[in-house]
């Protein structure tokens, strides 16, 4: 045993990728096979579809006056942090199968990092949004006094944060000199920091539950001696599309985040590499629902999303006759709504007696 013990806490920075998949008995397909390209290609497809829904929800909280708000625009970081992950995980689809072998153990450990950042960022971010929720809807209030200033320095924290724990695992938090504790699922990062991450992403999802937990009850009890209806609807289904957001969030990673604490506490005897890519599959999911919750829960969001989708169309049909008006429920604000024509064609608008491009960046 101690020979043994001599040899699985030497710190070789020589051993490679395939060296620690070896070791943990985590194979590595040698050739292509059609299961490989299926998935790849369906998962670089999934990744564009993530990339360009949740570009639509920023442009859309961009460009809406209405959502110029702190809790829009945690979602909008929200919306950010699942670009990002289609991003990390198109990377990931593209640094698989054989092409791992090829990897050399900085290129694997940025793969890992993309992965942690996202999620971190993302857990980050929803502990703000029921922090802000909390702070709000006690105090009575539809949106957050908080300032531009105050939003965005959250923000940089959330993502300062993400990249700090994405960079753990390559810095200091591996298993290259204690063999011993290198991890099934991902064979250089050591279980220790799965357990410690798995652990602290779960205790924040409690958190967040007991939030939450804390604000249905207040609102429910609020909504029945409300004096202005709207207001407290208004406030009840942003909390609906909030926590649906939450429950998505927490349905798709959680297995993942199970799996990886499987893995820290018992290696190999958890038998989680049989399992792990269908987590992995899940989580990718979450990326994409989002966007999907906001379009279906929130009847402006939904408006501004159909407004840039038929931006295009409207400036050909501006050139041809006068389109109907486009009317969203929103005062005209300073300036237009991001899709403008250029200065000729406004000018041929405006000749034909159509003014909807001066609508509303709501």
């Amino acid at each position: 045993m101690a020979t043994e013990h001599g040899v699985f806490n030497t710190c070789n920075s020589t051993n490679d990728v395939l060296f620690f998949y070896n070791l943990v008995g985590k194979s590595i397909s040698s050739e292509w096979t059609t299961r490989d390209v299926v998935v790849i290609g369906l998962g670089l497809t999934v990744c564009v579809i993530v990339v360009l829904a949740n570009l639509m929800v920023m442009a859309a909280i961009h460009m809406n006056r209405r959502f110029h708000f702190p809790i829009y625009y945690l979602l909008g970081n929200m919306a950010a942090a699942d670009l990002f992950a289609g991003i990390a995980y198109a990377n990931l689809m593209l640094n698989t199968g054989p092409w791992t072998r090829m990897l050399t153990k900085e290129q694997w450990y940025v793969r890992g990092a993309l992965i942690d950042i996202s999620l971190t960022a993302s857990v980050a971010n929803l502990l703000a949004v029921a922090v802000e929720r909390h702070q709000t809807i006690v105090t009575m209030q539809l949106h957050s006094n908080m300032t531009k200033r105050r939003v965005l320095l959250l923000i940089v924290c959330i993502w300062a944060t993400a990249i700090l724990m994405g960079l753990v695992p390559s810095t200091f938090w591996n298993c290259e000199c204690d063999l011993a504790d290198c991890s099934t699922v991902a064979p250089l990062y050591s279980r220790r920091f799965l357990i410690f991450w798995a652990v602290l992403n779960l205790l924040t999802f409690f958190v967040m539950l007991a939030i939450y937990t804390r604000i249905f009850l207040y609102v429910k009890y609020q909504s029945r001696h409300a004096s202005e209806t709207r207001h407290s609807q208004t406030v009840v289904n942003l909390m609906k599309t909030i926590a649906m957001v939450l429950g998505a969030f927490v349905i798709c990673w959680t297995p993942g985040l199970v799996t990886l604490l499987l893995d820290g506490l018992l290696g190999q005897d958890s038998h989680a590499n049989s399992y792990e890519k269908y987590c992995l599959v899940a989580a990718e999911c979450n990326s994409l629902v989002n966007p999907v919750i906001y379009s279906l829960r929130d009847g402006e969001m939904r408006k501004t999303f159909q407004w840039i989708l038929c931006c295009p169309c409207r400036r050909r049909a501006c050139r041809r006759k006068e389109p109907p008006a486009l009317e969203i429920d929103a005062p005209p604000p300073e300036g237009t709504l991001g899709c403008v024509p250029k200065a000729e064609e406004q000018a041929l608008c405006k000749a034909q007696g159509n003014n909807s491009w001066t609508v509303a960046a709501l």
